[in-house]
């Protein structure tokens, strides 16, 4: 994929306000609209170039929890969550930790629960780090989805039913939010 100036500068520009019109762009590019609107459409082809609406749960009261573990099978724990409603994004990484995965829920018990009963008693996974994020330098907007209507069965193909497990019992975990066994509303939207 080569981009050229003009491109970076539009990437750059819809970084910095995504409601700029394109006739601003034009104007800041020194080029035709047409042209501007030729190129945007030619940068979200390529993937260069998307946009998503979401939230900034750091500025809502949720909290994100950024979790290092080192495993044997990366690939089983990313299928694991990836339509978990809690699950922000995972990355594959390098050094003592070989995953990163990022997570948000309404409340830390929430978040613990999940990595308590997912993470650490997984035979796969050797070593998990778990840490809160406390602010974030150039925001965080996640997409969610709020769930209507419950779902039949939890979306991350869990075995673990809300209302029979003890983190929901007990309270210290919100439950599922597609399941309706829940206290929570919100689900990230991937």
């Amino acid at each position: 994929m080569k981009l050229d100036s003009k491109d970076l500068r539009i990437i750059s520009l819809y970084s910095e306000n995504p409601e700029l019109s394109q006739e601003e762009v034009a104007k800041k590019l020194g080029i035709s609209q047409p042209a501007v609107a030729m190129r945007i459409k030619r940068l979200k082809q390529l993937g260069a170039l998307e946009h998503k609406f979401g939230i900034n749960p750091l500025k809502i009261g949720f909290h994100v929890a950024k979790v290092d573990i080192s495993t044997v099978n990366v690939n089983k724990i990313l299928s694991k969550f990836a339509n978990c409603p809690y699950f922000l994004n995972g990355f594959v990484t390098t050094g003592k930790n070989n995953l990163c995965l990022l997570f948000m829920a309404e409340d830390i018990s929430t978040l613990e629960a999940i990595v308590n009963n997912h993470l650490r008693i997984d035979e796969d996974v050797r070593d998990v780090e778990f840490n809160i994020v406390i602010s974030a330098v150039r925001g965080l907007i996640v997409p969610i989805k709020i769930y209507e209507r419950p779902e039949d069965r939890p979306p991350c193909g869990s075995a673990i039913i809300c209302r029979e497990c003890p983190s929901f019992k007990d309270g210290s975990c919100a439950g599922c939010p597609a399941l309706g066994h829940r206290r929570s509303m919100f689900r990230s939207n991937h």
